[in-house]
């Protein structure tokens, strides 16, 4: 026997000997069917569509804003979905990972109703909360840097998060003021006419269209005090304690990126 033979060889159960090489054959050909197996499932279908759909804003915010620009404030929106992804989660809801579209965002797609309205608010506040802290990293890395890049990104991170707290569904404010009942997303109509009316432009516009039509039945039943399923059900029904922890934390929110971004902007110019 040649000295070392021990390490190559090995008995197997029916007395053989098992080469090395044949035991290596054997573990490459069961990672090969795990990985298999990994890329025909359904979840990496959704982990391949959610890459995708990033690249491909990444891809068209470059032709408008600059490829590192881009990157960031796609980058600012993951952070943002995912603040609904983990918040659903760990409230045991069924959520998909975050797809985005150029010029319209991005979202998480839940696979069924939360269970009430305090739900509902949890999980929208989970957005703005997650993409304020990533855009306030940014922002003192880019002060610490002396970045303008950064600030920028950051700057946008705090406007999306600041934006998207508008309180009119789709949008997260429209979810998270949802614990106070929905009649309160009337006052959502005027703030975005103001807004309109302070930075007109198309691709708002166009925005805002697609808001209305989306908000539109809601806003209708609200207007009219029809009481829907929902509300037939008791979806609406919290506690006063519960009303003012979400009525301040929105509001304390949507100050502190009023703020924030106020003091991006003074950076920059």
């Amino acid at each position: 026997m040649e000295p070392g033979a021990d390490t190559i060889a090995a008995s197997s159960p029916d007395g053989t000997r098992a080469s090395g090489a044949s035991r290596g054959f054997a573990w490459e050909g069961g990672m090969f069917k795990l990985l298999a197996r990994w890329f025909a499932s359904a979840k990496f279908a959704e982990l391949a569509a959610t890459g995708a759909t990033m690249l491909l804003s990444v891809l068209v915010f470059a032709l408008v804003f600059g490829a590192w620009n881009a990157l960031g404030f796609v980058l600012m929106l993951l952070c943002h979905e995912l603040g609904h992804y983990l918040a659903a989660r760990r409230r045991g809801l069924d959520v998909g990972l975050p797809m985005f579209i150029p010029f319209v965002g991005a979202w998480v797609q839940l696979k069924g109703r939360p269970h009430d309205a305090e739900t509902e608010a949890y999980v929208g506040l989970g957005g703005p909360l997650l993409g304020t802290v990533a855009a306030v990293l940014v922002f003192y890395l880019g002060l610490h840097r002396d970045s303008a890049l950064l600030v920028s990104i950051a700057y946008y991170g705090f406007y999306l998060n600041l934006f998207n707290l508008i309180p009119i569904p789709p949008f997260d404010g429209g979810h998270i003021t949802a614990v106070l009942g929905p009649r309160i997303w009337l006052l959502g109509v005027p703030v975005l006419l103001a807004l309109l009316l302070y930075r007109p432009s198309y691709l708002l516009l166009a925005m805002l269209l697609v808001v209305a039509w989306v908000a539109a039945p809601q806003l209708l039943a609200a207007w009219r005090r029809e009481p829907s399923a929902l509300e037939a059900q008791g979806y609406y029904e919290v506690g006063s304690a519960v009303r003012w922890r979400y009525g301040m934390a929105y509001l304390g929110l949507a100050g502190f990126l009023a703020l924030a971004a106020h003091d991006a902007h003074a950076v920059l110019f």
